[in-house]
């Protein structure tokens, strides 16, 4: 069983317990490494031809503006096909209720029949949000696992938790 983590992060500015704090890693990206090291399996990085903003609050008004308009922002690279994966993480920062958009940019170009699709979110207080629902109109054809939301500034003391259920989702 092959493992997939498909994953979007900000460095940079980022929202951080009620302030902006400036971090060298993105949350999700440590999120993403967590479940690579507990189960395994290959690292995608989505990364937007046009870069967000690196001050965050012009980031957040861009990635509002795209949401409003269903956005799909050109990727500096796609993966053409997810054949050789059974399981697929799904990990991204909560945006608006939601996955950046340069995320759905690559899942809509996948076929999903026959994959087990994880959502991971990284948030301030959001959780989850609508992540799950929206994978599941997006993986047309998946079934899907248990979704894990970590709260992003405690992401990097967050390894036991997502390696215990990187591993339950898995059975």
């Amino acid at each position: 069983m092959a493992n997939l983590i498909i994953y979007y992060s900000r460095k940079g500015e980022n929202y951080w317990n009620g302030g902006i704090k400036n971090i060298k890693k993105g949350n999700t990206e440590t999120v993403a490494e967590f479940i690579q090291k507990a189960v395994g399996g290959k690292l995608f990085e989505i990364e937007t031809v046009k870069e967000y903003s690196a001050d965050y609050y012009e980031c957040i008004d861009d990635a509002k503006t795209e949401l409003r308009a269903g956005a799909r922002p050109e990727l500096k690279k796609y993966l053409d096909n997810i054949d050789e994966y059974d399981n697929i993480f799904v990990c991204g920062p909560c945006w608006w209720g939601t996955y950046p958009m340069a995320v759905f940019t690559q899942l809509e170009k996948l076929d999903w029949n026959g994959k087990k699709v994880m959502a991971v979110m990284t948030h301030e207080g959001s959780g989850l949000a609508s992540s799950e629902r929206d994978l599941k109109k997006t993986c047309k054809g998946a079934a899907f696992g248990k979704g894990l939301a970590v709260h992003g500034a405690k992401a990097a003391q967050s390894e036991k938790v997502v390696s215990e259920w990187a591993k339950s989702v898995l059975k």
